[in-house]
């Protein structure tokens, strides 16, 4: 069986009397690959942020690599890589050294050139951080996290700005990393990408962890909740999550167009 290098055991996380995760359990293992999804507000960046040691948690427990994370950062940085939704960087600084300075934080870095090449930011070397474009700087935060060799990756929203050929390299380099056995969780909204990736998936809900599993068991789960009469085989990942909530958060157009 392989290695649990995550826990997260009944966790739960309030802003005064705002519950934002309400007694969520993920376990997640060296060379998979665990996607969560989840409607926006449904906890799924506060479970990872807790996770990340971003947060402390109002209840329950977290383990990273066996370790709790808010009082073992600085150690469990050294293994995890974690690419968050948003980041900022100085602003007088070139992205080969931002690289530079990045992989000096590691006792052992990966290369950071062979990784400027192999995510096509090579020709961007000498140029400012502040003058990439938005996919530039996404692919360049996955870069950073990629330089520990971490034994845990944390992507959030990871081809979000990307254009599709790169999208596709992004996916077959994580397969590639996982094959190595580094555990991946991944965060999107972007349901193709799932679909094409995940081992398992977390759905939540309202802060609740509403299911876990493999792809075919989501589909069965959510054929086993939904109307008998609007279920059809052969459904992409993306048209069976939406089964799930028809509608919700779709913007109401009628009259303005």
């Amino acid at each position: 069986m392989a290695e649990r290098v995550a826990g997260i055991e009944h966790l739960q996380l309030a802003y005064g009397s705002v519950q934002a995760v309400r007694d969520v359990s993920l376990e997640l293992y060296a060379g998979e690959i665990l996607a969560v999804i989840g409607p926006n507000g449904s906890g799924k960046t506060c479970t990872i942020e807790c996770l990340e040691g971003l947060r402390r948690p109002t209840g329950g427990t977290v383990r990273l690599l066996g370790l709790e994370p808010c009082q073992n950062r600085r150690a469990l940085y050294k293994q995890v890589g974690v690419q968050l939704q948003a980041a900022e960087y100085p602003e007088k600084i070139r992205v080969r050294e931002l690289c530079a300075l990045f992989a000096s934080f590691y006792d052992r870095p990966a290369d950071w050139r062979q990784l400027l090449a192999q995510l096509g930011l090579q020709e961007k070397a000498g140029r400012m951080v502040k003058k990439l474009s938005g996919g530039e700087k996404q692919r360049l935060s996955i870069l950073l996290a990629l330089l520990p060799r971490p034994r845990v990756l944390i992507l959030d929203e990871l081809t979000t700005g990307l254009d599709p050929e790169v999208r596709r390299a992004l996916w077959a380099s994580l397969r590639q990393i996982r094959g190595m056995g580094t555990a991946v969780l991944l965060v999107s909204h972007y349901l193709d990408e799932v679909e094409a990736l995940a081992d398992r998936l977390a759905y939540l809900e309202q802060g609740r962890l509403r299911f876990v599993g493999t792809q075919a068991e989501f589909r069965a789960y959510v054929q086993n909740n939904v109307p008998a009469a609007v279920w059809r085989d052969g459904l992409s990942l993306e048209d069976v999550y939406l089964l799930l909530a028809p509608g919700r958060d779709a913007p109401q157009l009628e009259g303005i167009l």
